[in-house]
């Protein structure tokens, strides 16, 4: 089944926000990813960090889907996609060499 990779990173209206109210919007997000993983849904998701391990790189989630519109359908509902708390890219990853590590 197709892979599809999604990226995003805080909008600037995001950043301002106050920590414990980013923080709210980012326990519904991991809430959210729970009862996917535990519909039967395959995916992977974290965020980016510096050479220092310090977050603000962004987001990335890896999903399994049967096409690019099934795979959007799904991620529209995210959280902190529906709120417009990230600006955000879906591309399908085309694996052409090695093997996907666990």
């Amino acid at each position: 089944m197709p892979l599809f990779i999604k990226t995003e990173r805080f909008t600037k209206e995001t950043l301002n926000l106050l920590p414990e109210e980013r923080n709210k919007y980012l326990a519904q997000h991991k809430y959210w990813v729970e009862k996917l993983i535990a519909s039967g849904e395959k995916l992977s998701t974290g965020y980016l960090t510096n050479k220092e391990r310090q977050p603000g790189g962004g987001g990335l989630l890896v999903i399994e889907a049967p096409s690019f519109a099934a795979a959007k359908e799904v991620l529209e509902q995210d959280p902190m996609i529906a709120n417009n708390l990230v600006s955000w890219e879906l591309q399908e990853w085309v694996p052409l060499i090695g093997k996907l590590l666990a």
